[in-house]
């Protein structure tokens, strides 16, 4: 009776434990071939149509540590064409709030970039 219960546990806890080992070596080849992209945040349902695009695009610059959209809200006037700007300096980075229709989305970007390096950069991507 012992040497069921052993054979049972044993085969199905190894066969897991390769899946999950897999799945992680998997993911650290995927964050590995991307070293020199700015890591890009995904935590929201909502974004703003064709941002993650955009941001994708912004990630490439090698100067760029990481993206991360956050707050979306509607706004009153409206942008017809997806806009970035540059908000304040915060703590290792910019804000930046995307615009499109009538919506506004927050955006921080770590960086050691100035204001005006990380602007020629949005309008290098925007053209």
């Amino acid at each position: 009776m012992a040497e069921n219960v052993g054979k049972k546990g044993t085969g199905k806890d190894v066969s897991k434990k390769k899946v999950k080992s897999d799945k992680l070596t998997a993911s650290k080849k995927a964050a590995a071939g991307s070293a020199n992209q700015a890591r890009l945040v995904i935590t929201h349902s909502t974004y703003i149509p064709g941002l993650i695009k955009l941001l994708e695009k912004l990630a490439k610059c090698p100067e760029i540590q990481t993206i991360t959209p956050a707050v979306i809200a509607p706004v009153k006037s409206n942008s017809p064409r997806l806009r970035l700007k540059v908000s304040v300096p915060i703590r290792g980075g910019h804000k930046l709030i995307a615009r499109k229709s009538k919506l506004a989305q927050e955006v921080f970007v770590i960086t050691h970039w100035s204001k005006a390096d990380l602007e020629r950069a949005i309008a290098q991507i925007l053209s």
